[in-house]
């Protein structure tokens, strides 16, 4: 309703009260500004093609309300094309559901942790294809059937990273307390890492995981959105002994802030950090750790 009093989003997205240093959100949900549930729902035609020019406007104007959050994203990530019908999204839903399922059973059948509710923080593996110091049962039986390929070693050197980055993302958050959060984080971050051979998992993926999690129940489809999220930032993961996967943005942030505050620029160079290395996170998250997490996502969608 027009004139109505903004509401603060913290609500849906509840902090532990013992976490008093997160940072403050600003974002607010405006009537008449913000995507309504109302808005979100007229914007379809009968068969369900969707309006994304009328819907983008809002999003632009006000963000997006937090209970529809994750239905909008789908179409924002580009996991359904705006022009498709009610009918063709849950044909390409249920194939895509179905797709996960069969990569996690891989993953599962190679280390079984996968899918069990749990995850590890040490290593189980050595680089060489050897017992880790932390190996299990799981991998001294794989080890015990011959040499690993070197696609298993990679992925199984990767695990325990993972759990450990996943006990760190969104700790403020109430919703992380239940393991089942936890490992489900982890089951997609590990799925992930196995198809995709040249970026397996770099630290930072979490924190571009963790909001797929909160916002759509289903597990697949949360792998679907943070994939779809993954094909625009994968190359921000790439790095190599002599250049960072963010090097381009680098560079233009730095040509930007030559041009908007030329004194800022120089004063950074003085201080040796006119080569922007400081902002390689910032880019690498976009932002995840600099604002709260609700402020993030309100960043991100507009």
């Amino acid at each position: 309703m027009w004139g109505a009093p903004a509401e603060p989003a913290d609500s849906y997205y509840e902090v532990r009260p013992e976490c008093t240093d997160v940072p403050v959100t600003k974002f607010k949900i405006k009537p008449g500004k913000t995507l309504s549930v109302r808005k979100w729902q007229t914007s379809f035609a009968p068969d369900g093609q969707l309006d994304i020019g009328k819907t983008l406007n809002r999003i632009h104007r006000g963000g997006i309300h937090p209970t529809i959050r994750g239905e909008v994203w789908e179409f924002l990530l580009g996991c359904f094309d705006p022009k498709s019908t009610y009918e063709e999204r849950e044909q390409l839903r249920q194939q895509r559901r179905e797709q996960y399922q069969k990569w996690k059973n891989d993953c599962r059948e190679i280390f079984p942790v996968v899918g069990s509710g749990q995850f590890i923080t040490a290593p189980v593996i050595t680089e060489d294809g050897g017992d880790g110091p932390n190996s299990t049962e799981i991998v001294q039986e794989l080890i015990n059937r011959g040499p690993l390929d070197k696609k298993i070693i990679d992925w199984l050197l990767l695990l325990h990273q993972i759990g450990l980055d996943v006990k760190r993302t969104d700790r403020s958050l109430v919703f992380y307390e239940k393991q089942e959060n936890l490992s489900k984080l982890w089951d997609i971050l590990a799925v992930y890492a196995w198809i995709d051979t040249d970026v397996g998992y770099c630290q930072g993926m979490s924190d571009l995981c963790s909001p797929m999690i909160i916002l759509l129940d289903d597990e697949a489809d949360s792998f679907w959105c943070f994939e779809r999220l993954m094909r625009r930032l994968r190359g921000n993961f790439r790095c190599t002994e002599s250049s960072v996967g963010v090097e381009t943005q680098l560079s233009h942030l730095a040509a930007v802030t030559q041009v908007i505050d030329p004194k800022l620029h120089q004063h950074l160079e003085t201080l040796g950090g006119g080569d922007y290395l400081f902002a390689v996170r910032m880019l690498m998250v976009l932002f995840r750790r600099e604002f709260s997490f609700c402020d993030s996502l309100y960043l991100w969608e507009v």
